[in-house]
């Protein structure tokens, strides 16, 4: 960034399906690989090594143009092999970097240790806010389940790490109300809505443990993070993704855009900021066109404000079936399902509810409890077992690998 040269970061594990793609969409003059990297099918130049690292120059000879605020390319996180990228400017990163450092009171002392790949927006931007001011930073490839991770984090006196909900749901079941981890200043936790009883459970956790508890809101689409829920109010306003960032503003509007001001009332999401990015690309022309978001992002998130202001995302614009005439939020029906236990997702179209579950045997009693709580008939329902929930980097559902 610094060489004013555009990157665009991609994480190992999508090599395969998703390398070949932007390759020809992007045809890029340079790529670095790791040098294990098979090169027989690339036919590229070797010019440089780094580490483990090799810089290939490639045998691109096409000319386009890179417009002068573009600073790096980043894919959405629902991204399955599609070339859409989103363009941030490097006002983009640095308003965002300075307003996270504010409102975590980040400093030099500070030593996050790594739990995301830094090709996902909220992990990078865990690692740009701390090296704003200075702070250490811990790598490490190992996952919350190794036991090498636990020993890393203790062994350097890691004071704080972010987490999606996924894994959240991990260090529930590592039993981290146990573990005394006195380094820990506080722990951050975006990428996705963490469900209430997570929400409630981890905040309590916290305090217990004299642990600052932050829930955060993002979009790579707002280069990282909108929202940030205060600590002091993790307890009382459970569930909720608080109020915007230093320098943002939220508000809602209905279908017909025009805005809400009733407390408790569902809307769209929309928030304005410098953080919010320049667009999409699909393709190496696209990188030559300016802003046009204009500082406002339409999340594709539905949310309800309280009255004291606090937001809370109540489910995605196109995560809803219509069941036999009745609207079905299905966000909302995997928290209330996962709050009693079960392990599934739901997807569909209209009158075909599909719920995916590792636990065959749970199929009755998941059946049962939905047609109970819901009122819908079971005639629309219908029962997948899958070995596991596909999931990307940051641990997100891939609804689209479902089907």
């Amino acid at each position: 960034m610094r060489a004013k040269a555009v990157t665009v970061l991609i994480s190992d594990s999508n090599y395969k399906s998703f390398f070949a793609n932007l390759l020809a969409k992007y045809k890029p003059e340079y790529i670095f690989l790791p040098s294990t990297t098979p090169q027989s099918d690339l036919n590229f130049t070797a010019v440089y090594s780094y580490g483990s690292y090799t810089l290939f120059k490639t045998n691109y000879c096409i000319d386009y143009t890179l417009h002068d605020e573009l600073a790096l390319l980043l894919t959405t996180s629902g991204s399955t092999g599609s070339p859409k990228l989103v363009r941030q400017s490097y006002q983009n990163i640095n308003s965002n970097t300075e307003s996270i450092a504010k409102y975590l009171r980040i400093n030099s002392e500070d030593r996050p240790i790594t739990t995301m790949p830094m090709s996902y927006s909220y992990g990078l931007s865990i690692i740009n806010s701390h090296l704003l001011k200075g702070a250490s930073i811990i790598l490490t490839d190992a996952t919350l389940m190794d036991r090498g991770f636990w020993e890393e984090l203790r062994n350097k006196n890691a004071t704080t790490f972010g987490g999606v909900p996924y894994i959240f749901e991990m260090l529930k079941k590592l039993h981290f109300e146990r573990m005394n981890i006195s380094s820990l200043k506080y722990i951050s936790q975006a990428g996705g809505k963490l469900s209430l009883e997570l929400s409630a459970s981890f905040a309590e956790i916290c305090k217990n443990q004299g642990i600052e508890f932050y829930v955060m809101y993002g979009q790579t689409e707002a280069t990282s993070r909108m929202s940030y829920l205060p600590w002091k109010s993790a307890q009382s306003k459970a569930g909720s993704i608080g109020t915007a960032i230093p320098g943002g503003k939220f508000w809602l509007e209905d279908e017909n855009k025009n805005i809400i001001k009733k407390s408790n009332s569902i809307g769209q999401l929309v928030y304005q900021g410098d953080n919010v990015t320049m667009g999409y690309a699909e393709n190496c022309f696209d990188l030559k066109n300016g802003d046009e978001n204009y500082g406002i992002l339409y999340t594709g998130d539905l949310a309800k404000r309280d009255a004291d202001g606090f937001y809370y995302i109540t489910g995605r614009m196109n995560r809803f079936l219509k069941m036999y005439g009745n609207r079905v939020n299905l966000d909302e029906l995997e928290d209330h399902v996962r709050s009693e236990g079960y392990d599934c997702v739901c997807s569909g179209t209209d009158d075909n509810l599909k719920i995916y579950t590792t636990e065959p045997n749970d199929k009755d009693r998941i059946i049962s409890y939905i047609a109970k709580h819901t009122g819908l008939n079971q005639a629309g329902f219908s029962f997948v077992h899958i070995n596991r929930i596909p999931r990307n980097d940051s641990g997100k559902v891939q609804y689209s690998a479902l089907t």
